[in-house]
């Protein structure tokens, strides 16, 4: 699915223009993208979360020679997948959380 199929579902489902799902959609990951930037994390539950991860230094190989090189360190931007993104990436209803059952009020005694 290309941004411009998710502007246009977006705009159809909740009746807006595209324009203003585009904008909308724009804001979006250019939140997304300010918080990353700054090393924060952001969290949509059940979709899942951003993050940046830091990576080390290392050393690689030159496919075209063979030689030895640095690969030096850099942050990046990791995704982690959450639970309801999962289900439906395994074709799976999205499990529904059950409330917890509020304990029965204790009786007045009589006196």
């Amino acid at each position: 699915m290309t941004k411009a199929e998710i502007v246009a579902k977006v705009a159809e489902e909740i009746k807006i223009s595209k324009t203003a799902a585009g904008k909308a959609l724009a804001l979006i990951t250019d939140s997304i993208a300010e918080a990353i930037r700054k090393g924060e994390k952001v969290t949509l539950v059940g979709f899942g979360t951003f993050s940046v991860v830091q990576r080390k230094a290392r050393k690689g190989r030159n496919p075209q020679n063979g030689k030895e090189i640095k690969i030096a360190a850099k942050k990046v931007p990791k995704f982690t997948s959450g639970a309801a993104l999962k289900a439906a990436a395994e074709g799976k209803a999205p499990a529904k959380k059950s409330r917890a059952k509020k304990a029965p009020a204790k009786k007045a005694k009589k006196k």
